[in-house]
């Protein structure tokens, strides 16, 4: 079975701490992001989330927001699931959904990546 606590890494090197997972699936961390970041300096972002919690020989499925904290007015939304192969390692899948706040409706076309 997946455990989402710990200390994750993705391929752009970015890191993504879950402190605890709750009994009923919610959790909170950081994300510390190196991407799109002069320098190459990581910043650490509050991050909450839930997990539905996984069928019998299940992968749990999750999703979390990122609130990007003091560098952008953004928001990101992730969603995705947990697998862990015959090895016993575990790796977790996701989409994201990327919100930068716009001055305008007209500008709204361009605020969603």
């Amino acid at each position: 079975q997946c455990q989402l606590t710990g200390l994750w890494r993705n391929d752009q090197d970015s890191l993504m701490e879950i402190s605890a997972v709750r009994d009923n699936g919610d959790f909170q961390g950081k994300y510390l992001t190196r991407v799109t970041l002069a320098g190459g300096c990581a910043r650490a972002s509050p991050m909450k989330g839930a997990q539905q919690q996984p069928g019998e020989g299940g992968w749990p499925t999750f999703a979390f927001t990122v609130r990007w904290d003091k560098f952008s007015n953004a928001t990101t939304a992730f969603a995705g699931q947990c697998f862990v192969d015959a090895g016993g390692k575990e790796t977790l899948t996701t989409m994201w959904l990327r919100r930068e706040a716009v001055g305008s409706l007209e500008e709204d076309w361009k605020a969603t990546r």
